[in-house]
């Protein structure tokens, strides 16, 4: 298994408002809630077994993917996720007014 997440390897559940992704018997995930047609990113988790390998960007990048995909409007609740964004603006325009 490569030492990055992929977008392939990153799962959503939408019943449990996540996503998440599995490497070396670790489990990283976004957790969100929905709010009025938005998704409000809560918060990352990586272990630290695990960390340093891109696997937070991966799967902050599936959930804005997601949102754009389905007509969501983004708010950045995590630190991470608001960070993350500002690198990024190709999302911009998916975050909530």
């Amino acid at each position: 298994m490569s030492p990055e997440a992929s977008s392939s390897q990153i799962r959503h559940e939408p019943d449990a408002l996540r996503f998440l992704v599995e490497q070396d018997g670790e489990v990283a995930e976004l957790v969100y809630a929905l709010e009025r047609g938005r998704m409000v990113i809560e918060h990352t988790r990586v272990p630290e077994a695990i960390g340093g390998r891109g696997i937070a960007g991966q799967l902050v990048r599936a959930a804005f993917a997601h949102a754009r995909d389905t007509g969501l409007r983004v708010v950045p609740a995590c630190s991470y996720a608001a960070a993350w964004v500002a690198r990024h603006p190709e999302f911009a325009t998916t975050l909530a007014d």
